[in-house]
């Protein structure tokens, strides 16, 4: 049931016209009961903005983080499209009100697909008395299709915290860049939490997860992430702790079924950097190499050519020295010292042939580490991305 698999929230995903054919592209998350429960949300660091994110942001900060209802459509960003994307996007937000009988606030609003193009916003708002009549506890894999756009698939999530549930979906497959990516992902609970709480959840799962992924280094205008609690499991207030490690624990999943749904991707990769001077040097140095073209071209040709993992690690700007690093995939080490090791060449490429990659990378020079998640470069994301998409 994904999204809806903790108690106090209803779904529904339908078509309304936005896409071609008649393909989902319209969904709606809301509480049971219409009211407005304890929320928080992450959003993207691009300057370029768009018009949802804003309305989301202004709605969470006049509430005091309260929401009642998400409504998500794909196939139109409403991004870079002026003040009519964001009279748009409250309008949007006023007819879900008005169906749902909150106030217009309440009411969260996320928009994912084509950048710089007018939102269809009439079928939208008509869509949307039949989808709040639809809306239902196992509406969850539904609303999920419906978020979708270059995805091959759902991303569905569902977390046992111990007396709570944390549920969630998502959709990203390119402009993936750590600090966010293009994606929304909406994650809820039925534990007992405040805005407060539910913030600083997101905040601990970010890093490891949604912060921690890239696909081709961009980074989106629409980037959202969104958490609402409808304390309906019962039991009392949850401990931070708890609360953050069931949320991280989503955020993971989520994050890794986008990887692994990249456009054009056929390998998972996880960039490990060990032994950094610091951790900010840590997270240079695999950031880099999780977005070079020449790995990501060795990664999908299944080549362990260390010497590109190395030039990109002297390029990353922080603390290198050559004569320290060493390189292993899937745990046979092939550079050592900063030159060739002897090893079993049928272990590694066994290493180099499955669907998921590890690149193990230790700069001998201190404690920092950093972990990012990222794929091959294939002729299929050339395929998707050579016309507008």
């Amino acid at each position: 049931m994904s999204v809806t698999a903790p108690k106090g929230f209803v779904a529904v995903g339908l078509a309304c016209g936005i896409k071609p054919g008649g393909a989902p592209d319209l969904a709606l998350v809301a509480t049971a009961d219409g009211k407005a429960v304890p929320a928080a949300a992450v959003f993207t660091t691009n300057r370029a903005t768009a018009a949802p994110v804003l309305a989301s942001r202004a709605h969470l900060a006049a509430t005091g983080g309260r929401a009642s209802a998400v409504v998500l459509n794909s196939g139109n960003a409403n991004a870079a499209t002026g003040a009519a994307g964001l009279a748009d996007a409250k309008r949007t937000c006023a007819a879900a009100a008005a169906e749902l009988g909150c106030a217009a606030e309440e009411v969260l609003v996320c928009s994912t697909g084509l950048i710089g193009i007018p939102l269809p916003v009439e079928p939208l708002v008509a869509a949307l008395p039949g989808a709040a009549r639809a809306l239902a506890a196992d509406g969850g894999p539904a609303a999920a299709l419906a978020i979708l756009t270059t995805d091959t698939r759902p991303k569905q999530v569902v977390v046992d915290g111990g007396g709570f549930i944390v549920g969630g979906m998502a959709k990203g497959a390119a402009m993936l860049s750590p600090d966010m990516a293009t994606m929304l992902a909406v994650l809820t609970t039925d534990a007992a939490a405040t805005p407060a709480q539910l913030a600083a959840a997101l905040a601990a799962a970010m890093p490891t997860s949604f912060h921690a992924v890239t696909v081709d280094g961009a980074t989106s205008t629409n980037d959202t992430v969104l958490l609402l609690a409808s304390g309906a499991a019962g039991g009392g207030p949850v401990g931070d702790d708890a609360l953050a490690a069931a949320v991280t624990r989503a955020c993971d999943d989520l994050a890794a079924q986008m990887v692994l749904d990249a456009e054009g991707a056929t390998k998972v990769v996880r960039v490990r950097v060990t032994g950094a001077a610091s951790a900010d040097d840590a997270r240079q140095a695999a950031r880099r190499v999780a977005e070079s073209q020449l790995c990501k071209c060795s990664w999908y040709g299944g080549d362990p050519y260390w010497g590109r993992i190395v030039s990109e690690l002297g390029a990353s700007g922080g603390a290198f020295d050559p004569d320290r690093v060493s390189v292993a995939y899937g745990g046979v080490v092939v550079c050592q010292g900063g030159v060739a090791a002897a090893h079993d060449v049928s272990t590694l490429a066994w290493a180099m042939a499955g669907p998921r990659i590890e690149l193990d990378v230790d700069l001998g020079l201190g404690h920092g580490e950093a972990t990012v998640l990222t794929c091959d470069l294939t002729p299929g994301y050339i395929a998707e991305n050579m016309r507008t998409s």
